[in-house]
């Protein structure tokens, strides 16, 4: 999970445990979130689609190298994602916990 807002971050992280799910992160930062990637191993991903105003696009394409599913959650439409991921899953911010968990259904 990758989300460089704390209390976005907290919000995402219990959804998904109290629905069962291991987290692992939040990362905040794009640096912290391909250690995480390099560490795996993960069913999925999702992921802020800018991280303290740096885009999540090498991210995504580490993501995507190793087929790891991601879906990205973001306050702003797919325009704002990388180009090359813009058919990515798309969660937008405000989201609930249905959302979320619709996003990784599958993962």
């Amino acid at each position: 999970m990758v989300e460089d807002e704390f209390l976005i971050a907290l919000d995402i992280v219990a959804a998904l445990e109290q629905a069962g799910v291991a987290v692992a992160g939040p990362a905040s930062t794009v640096s912290e979130a391909l250690a995480t990637i390099e560490r795996g191993p993960l069913r999925g991903a999702l992921l802020d689609a800018h991280l303290a105003g740096e885009p999540a696009g090498r991210i995504a394409d580490a993501l995507a190298a190793r087929r790891i599913p991601f879906a990205f959650v973001s306050g702003y439409g797919r325009e704002s994602l990388p180009p090359e991921h813009r058919q990515a899953r798309l969660v937008r911010k405000p989201f609930t916990d249905q959302d979320l968990l619709a996003a990784i259904a599958g993962f």
